[in-house]
């Protein structure tokens, strides 16, 4: 059996907007389910909004989003999570952080660190954590 982990960003009318992004950054395929689509909105300003979302690409990148209906409590809370990019090609690595560094705040450069080769992370313009790295070899 294989298991494959997606994060699932949760947002309040920005889920779209943020899977469109990450599907510039990232490439890949980008499926959207509307409120609407759905029969789901409990306000007309829900119609548009997205109820399932996600973005995958052939190399294995995927995100999941959708926007939090206005009859949950949500709240974005201080860094609850990071989104987490590991890979082995450094160019790979750093066009992708130049992408995600748009309109960002960087919390972290992309260099070399004490624990990998290249590491970085930052708070996108969604306020989104994403570590970027590439993995030192385990010395276990």
């Amino acid at each position: 059996m294989t298991v494959n982990v997606t994060p699932h960003l949760n947002f309040r009318g920005d889920a779209r907007a943020a899977l469109e992004f990450y599907r510039e950054v990232f490439g890949g395929h980008l499926v959207a389910v509307t409120y609407a689509d759905a029969h789901a909105a409990e306000t007309p300003e829900q119609a548009d909004q997205v109820m399932w979302g996600q973005v995958t690409s052939p190399e294995g990148f995927a995100v999941m989003a959708y926007d939090v209906p206005p009859s949950r409590e949500w709240d974005a809370g201080a860094a609850p999570f990071f989104v987490s990019v590991r890979g082995d090609d450094e160019a790979e690595l750093t066009t992708r952080w130049k992408a995600l560094s748009e309109g960002a705040q960087v919390l972290a450069p992309l260099a070399p660190s004490a624990w990998a080769p290249l590491y970085g992370m930052l708070e996108d313009r969604f306020g989104v954590t994403w570590v970027l790295d590439v993995a030192a070899p385990h010395q276990g």
